[in-house]
């Protein structure tokens, strides 16, 4: 284990992943999610053959044993991007980074009623004190009788139903890998992920410009990039130690919306976010220490020689 370089891969993959949410919202305007998910699913997937290939796990990521599983996950993960996606053509990239926040906090709620996972009152406390950050960040959007536009309100909607959806995934994920290999997750789910996007064909995709075009293809190679960093953080040091990185994406989000699209930040958003990202380091922080008394428990009752 080498936690110094599982920390610096993860922050790294954090900021191509912002990166790569600052070029969707930047074509957002023209360029349909569907067409964007196809785009970013397609050209991640040479990277991630490169990387298998370099790894000598080529075999492993194209072998599978539960392809159910996997069908399932492409589907509910194809679905979280894409409304992500979406969120990001109406609502400030730092909310949409917010809300996303969502997803590790119902990820507890999920493992519990899919996974028989135990949740005790202090994280079950804390899922819910996240949650009403969320909605607080959500607020200012879904009021009543607001001068907020019917927009503002549908990309809320759409980057909620997409943290519910990327929720799920992970709790997929958290199955999955009792079976089968990290490798052979990733690369499917690029498979999966960019024939699903396919069937928004109908529905309208634009012809790109070639700056556009130029665009969608490095947001695949980004996030194939990004993938390989965060999958090579958690080879590095344990999830709990490079976990709360995640959440210097909202530092990023923050400086990006603002310099690159006049994004300001209301008081809102930012108390709602602090809560949200409070409550998620209070759960991974609940979970390290479990993990430690577990551990304690199993050396205890290892037979002494």
């Amino acid at each position: 284990m080498r936690p110094i370089r599982g920390i610096v891969f993860k922050l790294i993959s954090v900021t191509l992943f912002i990166v790569m949410s600052s070029l969707v919202k930047s074509v957002s305007d023209s360029i349909p999610p569907g067409e964007t998910v196809f785009f970013r699913s397609l050209f991640a997937i040479p990277v991630i053959l490169a990387w298998l290939a370099f790894r000598g796990e080529l075999r492993t990521g194209l072998k599978v044993s539960k392809p159910l599983g996997h069908l399932w996950r492409g589907m509910v993960g194809t679905m979280a991007m894409g409304m992500g996606f979406a969120a990001l053509a109406f609502l400030p990239l730092p909310e949409v980074t917010a809300i996303g926040y969502a997803a590790p906090l119902l990820v507890v709620i999920f493992a519990s009623m899919f996974l028989g996972e135990e949740v005790r009152l202090f994280r079950l406390t804390a899922v819910f004190a996240g949650l009403a950050g969320v909605m607080i960040v959500l607020s200012p959007r879904l009021t009543l009788g607001s001068d907020v536009g019917t927009a503002e309100a549908l990309g809320a909607m759409f980057a909620l139903t997409g943290a519910v959806c990327a929720a799920l995934a992970q709790v997929t994920v958290r199955r999955l890998v009792m079976t089968e290999e990290t490798s052979a997750i990733v690369f499917w789910f690029s498979i999966t992920a960019t024939g699903l996007a396919l069937f928004t064909l109908p529905f309208g995709w634009a012809l790109p410009t070639p700056a556009e075009a130029g665009i969608l293809v490095l947001t695949g190679l980004i996030g194939g990039v990004g993938q390989i960093f965060l999958t090579s953080s958690y080879r590095e040091a344990d999830a709990s130690l490079i976990a709360p990185f995640d959440y210097a994406s909202m530092l990023l989000a923050l400086a990006i919306g603002y310099w690159v699209f006049g994004e300001v930040p209301t008081g809102t958003m930012l108390i709602g976010a602090a809560i949200v990202v409070s409550a998620g380091i209070l759960i991974i922080w609940r979970e390290r220490q479990l993990g430690l008394e577990r551990a304690k428990q199993r050396k205890a009752m290892t037979p002494q020689g």
